[in-house]
């Protein structure tokens, strides 16, 4: 039985009070298309971000950050090699990393692989689309980055994906749920538009990280970003289109008080 929760629950607002005030530098690698708003999201609720993997980043910056989020669309323009070595240096150094198995089980065995190669350094959190956590979990994948499976019907399998990785698990979808295994937490709303901006779903995944920095319950704060996320696209519904809506989005971002 999934636990409901969104922002008006104090124990998400108490996740974004802990990330305002540490500020983490949270460092990521992520696809040309996504890295944009990836920094600008986390710029909107006061992490520090660097992004991409300039000559030792990957091992330096990995280790010595705050938080690591892996998106495997990384893969575009770096080698599975660096990626290994930033999943390795999160791990071997004790930083809460976020993998993103992004059009995981699409049909490219190739790269399959190489994300599979990162379940050894122990993501901390893997968040996808319904397709491609199936496909992790050893079923058939989607087409493409998107999702041809609810998050409903992902749920008994993320859960046991959260079991045999021991990782946090979460699925999104018009319902988001996040498991580790045994505890289910399910958040609903946002804005269909979300699906309209390239990176969006990405992002999620820095936010994640943001709020893993500083936290005493990953479960929570993977919760607390997925109901963060929600929040400021509702919020942002006033947009009268899709460029106007990344806009609005970041802006109410910015503009959440924990307070209020």
């Amino acid at each position: 039985m999934a636990s409901t929760i969104s922002w008006a629950d104090q124990a998400v607002r108490d996740e974004l009070i802990a990330l305002k005030h540490h500020q983490p530098f949270v460092y990521g690698l992520t696809n040309y298309i996504a890295a944009n708003l990836s920094a600008n999201a986390l710029l909107a609720v006061g992490a520090a971000p660097a992004i991409g993997a300039a000559l030792d980043w990957p091992s330096r910056f990995a280790a010595g950050a705050n938080a690591l989020w892996i998106n495997g669309a990384a893969l575009m323009s770096s080698g599975p090699d660096t990626l290994q070595t930033a999943a390795r240096s999160a791990h071997e150094a004790g930083r809460p990393w976020v993998l993103d198995p992004v059009a995981f089980g699409a049909g490219s065995p190739e790269y399959d692989a190489a994300i599979r190669s990162l379940l050894p350094f122990k993501p901390t959190a893997i968040r996808g689309n319904a397709s491609e956590l199936i496909a992790l979990a050893g079923g058939e994948g989607g087409k493409g980055v998107e999702t041809t499976a609810r998050s409903d019907d992902a749920l008994p399998i993320v859960q046991r994906l959260a079991k045999t990785t021991g990782a946090i698990v979460a699925v999104s979808g018009p319902v988001d749920y996040i498991t580790d295994g045994d505890h289910v937490l399910a958040t609903r709303g946002g804005d269909a538009r979300l699906t309209q901006v390239t990176g969006a779903g990405c992002t999620l995944g820095a936010l994640i990280a943001a709020l893993l920095a500083n936290t005493k319950s990953p479960l929570q704060a993977v919760g607390a970003a997925h109901a963060i996320y929600k929040v400021a696209a509702e919020r942002a519904a006033h947009a009268r289109g899709t460029g106007s809506f990344a806009v609005a989005f970041l802006d109410e971002l910015s503009l959440l008080d924990p307070a209020n």
